[in-house]
């Protein structure tokens, strides 16, 4: 599952390739990581989010509640059930980055391999969002299962949609928007690095 993704490009670069889309400011970095905020594109507008919708939990030593942790991650076979099912009928968007990481290697030692698109500098996953109390508008991306470039790093990876797809994962029928939850059928290039994957 997407744990880290990067945007390394202006929000005059992104709106461009949304055909010119409306930006409301916010903050905008670089490397983008679960309850820190990035960019998407909802209802025609380049926005900052907050990466996850909370989850409440509860200390199991003291019964008290903590603070909240950020569900970065939908599988796209659980779109139906009650925390996602609202979003994804009525609040679909684009997340644009430049290239996704995901953990290789031995627990504890593991590093960064990152995959991007070769055809394509800034390319767009799918996403859901929510306005919520905690956090403001949040996001989370849609996973499907892994496409045959990273089967072998992973079982699954963000839902990749194409431009000529893109009006239909934000205004299609939620039946239409499912279909397109699906692995990426293009070429995707692996970097693999020597950087740990926690620097914690």
């Amino acid at each position: 599952m997407c744990n880290l993704y990067r945007l390394a490009s202006s929000h005059a670069e992104v709106a461009r390739l949304f055909r010119g889309a409306a930006i409301m400011r916010g903050n905008m970095v670089e490397e983008v990581y679960p309850g820190y905020p990035g960019l998407v594109l909802a209802s025609g507008v380049l926005r900052s989010m907050t990466w996850g919708f909370p989850r409440s939990e509860t200390s199991k030593r003291t019964g008290k509640p903590l603070k909240p942790r950020p569900v970065n991650n939908t599988r796209s076979e659980n779109l139906g059930s009650p925390m996602w099912r609202d979003s994804f009928v009525a609040r679909r968007c684009l997340i644009p980055l430049t290239e996704f990481a995901e953990a290789e290697g031995e627990k504890g030692t593991m590093t960064r391999t990152w995959f991007a698109l070769p055809d394509q500098p800034i390319f767009t996953a799918a996403g859901i969002w929510r306005d919520t109390d905690e956090w403001g508008p949040a996001y989370s991306m849609l996973m499907t299962e892994a496409c045959i470039h990273a089967v072998g790093i992973h079982d699954r990876m963000p839902v990749i949609l194409p431009p000529t797809v893109w009006d239909c994962w934000t205004d299609g029928t939620p039946h239409e928007a499912l279909q397109l939850c699906r692995p990426y059928e293009g070429e995707v290039t692996i970097r693999r690095t020597a950087d740990r994957w926690s620097t914690r």
